[in-house]
């Protein structure tokens, strides 16, 4: 997908450089990344969720069902079709994994408006009733309200402990568990020959915790800044890769 990048040239500004890695196509897997966290084997998916084997859990961040809808409720043109797209990427993750659980680490809907989504997610639960679902509340959740208790969704706050994990819609720390959460939408930048770049979503992890990238079809994405200690996992087709640390 991507060419082994040359040096960009000098006048490329220092702000695009920080967020840039080369990346060669024939080192891309086609395979969820396994990787360790809190002494647990996990998979990042390249459907931009997190599997857990080990407690038959699936991690899903910022879905913002209902965001198209509400656009077209504030009187603004965009395309329908995004709520079905992604209740049909989860029902193809619930068909290859069989999760016991899955926790929704906020922003299951976008806001009020979005309610009008509500029958096609009522049948999508139906069709999955034999799965634990937990939501920690989000920003946008507080603002849509809670799932009806009809979606047999159970509701709670940041952080939510299970196993090893502390389960967070908002990044932060914690004293005893891994935090895993969403909320930035992380997105990174990639390079190839000449001046062509790339934005594309990624898995973030730093001591202590990992950002999920956002599942919603129709969500941005926040650039994030290298940092110490902080590895960066793009997202791009059916492919999860570790972009090189380019900072001790």
């Amino acid at each position: 997908m991507f060419a082994e990048a040359k040096t960009p040239p000098a006048r490329v500004g220092a702000s695009f450089l920080r967020h840039s890695w080369p990346v060669i196509s024939a080192n891309l897997p086609t395979s969820p990344f396994p990787i360790r966290w809190a002494d647990e084997q996990l998979h990042l998916l390249p459907e931009r969720a997190l599997w857990w084997p080990g407690g038959e859990t699936l991690f899903v961040a910022d879905l913002h069902l209902g965001k198209a809808a509400t656009y077209r409720a504030l009187g603004q043109p965009v395309p329908g079709g995004t709520t079905l797209e992604n209740l049909a990427r989860l029902d193809d993750l619930i068909a290859r994994h069989a999760p016991q659980r899955i926790v929704f680490l906020g922003d299951f809907l976008h806001a009020a408006q979005a309610r009008t989504v509500l029958a096609a997610v009522e049948a999508w639960r139906i069709r999955h009733a034999g799965v634990a679902m937990t939501l920690v509340r989000g920003n946008h959740d507080s603002r849509a309200g809670d799932p009806p208790a009809s979606l047999a969704i159970d509701v709670v706050d940041e952080p939510y402990l299970l196993g090893p994990f502390a389960c967070c819609h908002h990044p932060q720390t914690h004293a005893t568990h891994f935090v895993l959460a969403g909320h930035l939408h992380p997105v990174c930048r990639l390079y190839g020959r000449g001046r062509d770049s790339l934005r594309l979503p990624c898995f973030v992890s730093e001591p202590g915790q990992a950002i999920l990238p956002a599942f919603g079809e129709f969500t941005g994405g926040w650039l994030m800044e290298p940092a110490p200690g902080r590895q960066f996992h793009g997202v791009g087709g059916a492919a999860v890769w570790a972009l090189p640390a380019t900072l001790p």
